[in-house]
């Protein structure tokens, strides 16, 4: 999808970074104060500084440019696979299972643990991606959870109520039994994207969650996205995302 930059000028150095597809607004912070970058030969340490058309920016030494096309995939993750875009122990990740991360440099939304499955977006426009990470947008989501002995009625109001975890108050929106599925299995629609958080929240009532899997983001569903596979997101998905955020 093309994007028009043009009328963007001048703008802030963390967001020309993340437009350069470099990481996200936020993390194109902690680069600059990291000394990673320099405007017109000189390394600054203020993310926020305005940046010109013909200013030159390097991050590491190459030159980068705000992208003029971005790229949105809607991805379902399998199993035993990193949501990273790379992985010191050389484990597969997902940009391994897309083939447009030769050509354009890609990061992963909305990331899931190793064993989780589910839907996960990649691209390379760190505004948008800044913003469905950050927690004040409340990005809904939904995943099933395959728990390790039956649910009753009275476990599921349980699971309703909400739960006092180590980092914070969580209380779901929506806790149901999955359609279609057995008696150990729960649907579970949050807001929150603090780590693990759905099997920690399973964990304080005595259950483990023995498969998750995220069927719902933002908006997007698995419907015809086999597991391993990815499609692009259509122009009216990218403008919802856009209007969530």
């Amino acid at each position: 999808m093309k994007q028009d930059i043009d009328n963007l000028w001048p703008m802030r150095l963390n967001k020309y970074i993340a437009y350069a597809g470099i990481s996200s607004r936020r993390n194109a912070e902690k680069l600059v104060k990291q000394g990673k970058v320099t405007v017109n030969g000189e390394v600054v340490s203020i993310p926020f500084i305005e940046i010109n058309e013909e200013d030159e920016v390097r991050y590491k030494g190459k030159v980068i440019e705000p992208t003029q096309e971005f790229i949105y995939l809607l991805l379902n993750k399998p199993k035993n696979c990193i949501s990273t875009v790379s992985d010191d122990k050389d484990r597969r990740t997902v940009l391994d299972l897309v083939k447009e991360s030769k050509q354009h440099r890609l990061y992963p939304v909305g990331r899931l643990d190793r064993n989780t499955t589910g839907l996960i977006i990649l691209t390379n426009d760190g505004h948008l991606a800044q913003k469905l990470s950050h927690p004040s947008y409340e990005i809904t989501k939904v995943y099933q959870a395959t728990l390790d002995q039956p649910i009753s009625e009275n476990d599921l109001k349980k699971f309703q109520q909400g739960a006092d975890l180590e980092d914070g108050y969580l209380k779901p929106d929506a806790v149901n039994f999955a359609t279609g599925g057995g008696n150990q299995d729960v649907l579970i629609e949050i807001h929150s994207g603090k780590n693990r958080v759905v099997r920690r929240y399973f964990e304080y009532f005595g259950f483990k969650v023995i498969k998750l899997d995220r069927v719902y983001y933002a908006g997007l569903t698995k419907k015809f996205i086999g597991r391993g596979r990815y499609r692009p997101l259509t122009r009216e998905e990218i403008r919802n995302l856009k209007h969530f955020t």
